[in-house]
């Protein structure tokens, strides 16, 4: 029961809320991530009510089969813009924009939160810095994803968007771990090759290679199925399967392998929508059925952030500092780089604020630091800080960058108010 009304106060609430943002112009992801934090541990949790609210963090933690499977349909909603024919027009463009954007956007970090370590080297150490400047490179693709859809926003902007956030895991993914053995051999005076260079790369293969064989099962199987209710049925089931496969991990000698959630899903998208003829019908009814689902991840999502992180002012001022850079990053790595790829000005000067938001992607590279001892504790605590701004002002900057791109439609823009189940708004 308690579980049971815990998840029908977070829809309600969250639903409810995005009545009130709504004269404030602000995204309904704001909202959802808002009344996360309302009824969380750090608010309405504090009245110990079990099912009112999230009482503290285990509770919160109760729910994470929710936020695993949003984070798939989320990669496996991203995964359909790989379109072979899409990627002919926008490929090389992604594919230079989102590796330039995420390195600049660390070195940009690196060289900040390095140059503070000289100031206070007893709050932050180069092997933090580094590892910073690496979570740094991670955008939230589910923000983004749930802002684009908001508003239906179209044109060269968004069209290039989405797949530049969907390399961001797999760059990410690389940096950090990249970054990570260099940290410890920093820390213990040893370098770990395999951790540094084999491990990431394992990881990115075997998980494209799963997704691959996913989406080549899926789209076989969705053949022997003709009504809609039946199709979007298997379409469910095989993301939740693909969700529960790579959380798989095992090792094999000194090598590590695992699988990254969110690349295996969106290459399971990308294969289904480039082998399966009515691939655009099953993806269209698949959005409309995840909607709810994506709801409580982003309560959850807001639920789950630290407030204690503003207790101490260094680490608000090193997050602060984090923010800056990280953002300066972003703007300029994502502007410097489409002038490069000769992309139209709106994409040169508005694609760079639609990468800020930051979530999910960098709070899981964020628990894997807990090897560091208490470098790790800090690390979490800045990422957590980041993430809090991030979440709450990344959605209505990247609405404000579509809306300025010219690529949301004002009258779409005043049907998300009225059309809900439909347009996935506020």
């Amino acid at each position: 029961m308690e579980t049971l009304l815990s998840i029908a106060i977070a829809l309600a609430a969250g639903l409810a809320m995005t009545r009130l943002v709504k004269p404030l112009g602000l995204p309904a992801v704001t909202a959802y991530l808002v009344v996360g934090i309302l009824i969380g541990p750090y608010c309405l949790g504090r009245l110990g009510i079990p099912g009112l609210g999230f009482i503290d963090a285990a509770d919160v933690s109760r729910f994470g089969i929710i936020c695993d499977v949003a984070l798939g349909f989320i990669a496996f909603a991203i995964g359909n813009e790989f379109r072979l024919k899409d990627i002919k027009k926008i490929g090389k463009q992604a594919g230079v924009i989102g590796v330039f954007q995420a390195l600049v956007a660390t070195l940009f970090v690196d060289a900040a939160l390095i140059a503070l370590h000289f100031v206070f080297p007893d709050k932050i150490t180069v092997p933090m810095a580094i590892i910073l400047g690496a979570i740094a490179s991670a955008t939230a693709p589910a923000a983004t994803l749930m802002v684009v859809r908001q508003y239906k926003a179209h044109g060269s902007l968004t069209d290039l968007l989405l797949p530049i956030v969907a390399l961001d895991d797999a760059v990410g993914l690389v940096v950090f771990s990249v970054s990570m053995g260099i940290a410890k051999a920093m820390i213990s005076g040893s370098v770990d090759v395999i951790s540094v260079l084999v491990n990431p790369i394992i990881e990115i293969v075997v998980s494209l290679a799963l997704g691959f064989a996913m989406g080549a099962l899926f789209s076989y199987c969705e053949r022997f199925f003709q009504s809609r209710s039946k199709r979007l049925s298997l379409a469910v089931t095989a993301v939740i399967l693909t969700v529960a496969i790579s959380q798989l991990s095992f090792d094999v000698g000194p090598v590590r392998i695992g699988f990254s959630t969110l690349l295996v899903c969106m290459m399971l998208a990308t294969v289904f929508c480039n082998m399966c003829d009515f691939s655009p019908e099953i993806m269209d009814r698949t959005d409309r059925w995840t909607y709810p689902l994506f709801i409580l991840f982003f309560v959850l999502s807001g639920a789950e952030l630290e407030l204690n992180v503003f207790s101490d002012p260094v680490i608000v001022m090193i997050g602060a500092v984090y923010i800056l850079f990280r953002s300066l990053g972003k703007y300029f790595g994502a502007g410097w780089s489409a002038g490069f790829m000769k992309c139209e000005p709106k994409v040169r000067q508005n694609l760079g604020i639609t990468l800020l938001p930051q979530a999910g992607v960098a709070l899981g590279l964020a628990a894997t630091v807990g090897t560091l001892g208490e470098h790790g504790a800090v690390i979490r605590n800045i990422v957590l800080f980041g993430v809090l701004i991030y979440e709450l002002v990344g959605p209505s900057l990247t609405k404000f960058a579509l809306k300025r791109a010219g690529e949301i439609d004002p009258k779409e823009e005043g049907k998300t108010a009225r059309k809900l189940p439909e347009n996935s708004g506020q």
